[in-house]
């Protein structure tokens, strides 16, 4: 599913088309996502305008002067700026339209995404108050996630996926950062030190910071606001490169399963 590289990658797409505008009218084509689509957004938006467009996780936060829309793209899901009146596919189910003439658009195949709202803080909507800390920020420090992990027996590649710990770092940034840190995906989390630690926090910031910078990753169904694919994961150092050469050091990549997901790291250099 898209992960938070993919989820900032269309927040920052979305941003510079919506933000400071107003909202004409709310389409649901299909209500029946993850959740209902709440019906009173048809009459409780129009005549709004959107302040700012936020992130949390892998939820985007709509600011309006009604409330707050909380979007989750689900496994498949992209939102797009486009003309208004641009017809709609099969599988796109919700526009937010806008005076001047542009329309979000919420394409998703699975209906695994969510389009909810909060009357006021979207931090405190039972999704999102439990979430870790937000990697990328002053919140996210070692220190914190070296005490956060010293009970946690589970290998590290899990740890580092459990959204009430850590946000954001789905499985391919998992594997890339620990392969960044140089740290095995079967270590115990409770048995690194801080100097490990820190070296990890490090590496899931560069992680997903060259994601984003790249665009989100090239997972099959998702494409930025602009239609394009993202591409990162074309430059992978380890996901989805059983087999082939360490680009390090020249030994075959190995993947085991984890947690029902695959894991991709070099027991050469990750120890």
């Amino acid at each position: 599913m898209p992960e938070l590289p993919e989820v900032e990658t269309t927040r920052r797409g979305l941003a510079p088309h919506l933000e400071g505008q107003t909202i004409t009218s709310v389409i649901i084509r299909h209500p029946t996502l993850r959740w209902p689509v709440p019906q009173q957004l048809t009459t409780l938006l129009p005549g709004k305008q959107l302040h700012q467009i936020q992130r949390r996780a892998k939820y985007l936060l709509f600011d309006t002067e009604a409330g707050w829309l909380i979007v989750h793209l689900g496994m498949s899901g992209s939102l797009r700026v486009l003309p208004a009146n641009t017809p709609p596919g099969k599988h796109d189910h919700f526009d937010l339209v806008f005076a001047n003439g542009m329309a979000m658009r919420l394409h998703d195949p699975r209906r695994f995404g969510a389009v909810l709202w909060a009357d006021d803080d979207p931090n405190a909507h039972p999704l999102l108050a439990s979430l870790g800390m937000e990697p990328m920020t002053d919140a996210f420090t070692a220190e914190k996630f070296f005490q956060d992990t010293r009970t946690r027996s589970a290998p590290i590649k899990q740890v580092l996926m459990d959204s009430h710990l850590l946000v954001g770092v789905g499985n391919i940034y998992a594997s890339e950062a620990l392969f960044v840190a140089g740290i095995n995906p079967k270590t115990q989390a409770k048995r690194l030190s801080l100097a490990r630690v820190q070296r990890l926090c490090d590496a899931v910031n560069i992680t997903l910071e060259r994601a984003i910078r790249a665009g989100g990753s090239t997972l099959r169904d998702f494409v930025k606001t602009d239609g394009e694919p993202g591409y990162f994961q074309l430059d992978a150092a380890v996901y989805g490169r059983s087999g082939e050469p360490c680009r390090k050091c020249g030994a075959l990549i190995r993947q085991i399963r984890q947690g029902q997901r695959s894991t991709f790291y070099c027991a050469v250099c990750q120890r």
